[in-house]
């Protein structure tokens, strides 16, 4: 059974930062799950998802739904083999044991119920397969309504110098509380932007604090220049700090 790690928090503190960086040092196989619209994890994993015909969810979900509309496919049979489809039509096998699963943009006007669903449905059949699966949240909170997993092992929560941090940590407590979403560990960490006296009082709040994520101008710099951070020299301050939060979780391989 995979341990599986959500990165969540508020828009910009660096979730998908995190969770690439975390592929470099969580034992593999591993699958990493996109939630966000942003689909930015991808491209800072290197992954390129229309060179190998790969699709993305709610991309596939649409094609289904279209060809039903012009009567090429029944709907129903269709989303009845929906398991199989994703697994060879929305699974991107990449180098190194790293794999990927985008949710993608949804498809119509609305919330992103049916392709949560679907995703819901298929994740006790990828789990099994994984040692790890980590699970980049889009921002603010309505993904954990959408409960796609609910038995975590471990929630970070990535945090920017703000009140509205500080606010969105107790939200994401009260709300898996009122969902009953089961967790075992609930880990803050810092992105870069923090100074020394932020650092200290998380240090000194009593919460599992784990540490900051180190600022590493390679990070922007390969952002930028569609470079895969998981070829960040060894070196890469990002990187190291990232190991070592991982570390202080127990989960560093």
């Amino acid at each position: 059974m995979a341990e599986i790690i959500l990165s969540t928090g508020r828009g910009g503190t660096g979730k998908s930062t995190f969770a690439t960086l975390a592929a470099r040092h969580l034992s593999p196989p591993m699958l990493l799950i996109d939630l966000d619209p942003d689909e930015s994890l991808a491209d800072m994993l290197g992954f390129d998802l229309a060179q190998k015909g790969i699709s993305t969810i709610s991309d596939k979900l649409y094609d289904i739904l279209e060809a039903g509309k012009s009567g090429q496919e029944d709907p129903a049979v269709a989303l009845e083999k929906i398991g199989s489809l994703i697994e060879t039509e929305c699974l991107y096998k990449g180098d190194n044991e790293i794999d990927l699963i985008v949710l993608g943009t949804k498809l119509t006007k609305g919330c992103y119920c049916m392709p949560d669903d679907l995703l819901k449905g298929v994740m006790p059949i990828f789990i099994d397969r994984y040692a790890n699966v980590v699970i980049d949240s889009p921002a603010g909170l309505e993904h954990l309504n959408r409960k796609v997993v609910s038995d975590l092992d471990d929630i970070f929560v990535i945090l920017d110098p703000s009140s509205k941090s500080l606010q969105h940590i107790g939200r994401i407590r009260d709300l898996t509380e009122e969902l009953k979403i089961k967790y075992k560990n609930f880990y803050l960490v810092a992105n870069y932007g923090f100074d020394t006296e932020q650092q200290t009082y998380f240090e000194d709040s009593g919460q599992n604090f784990l540490g900051k994520i180190a600022f590493d101008p390679d990070v922007a710099a390969y952002n930028l220049s569609g470079q895969s951070l998981l070829k960040l020299p060894e070196s890469s301050p990002a990187s190291l700090s990232v190991k070592n939060i991982l570390t202080i979780a127990n989960l560093s391989r």
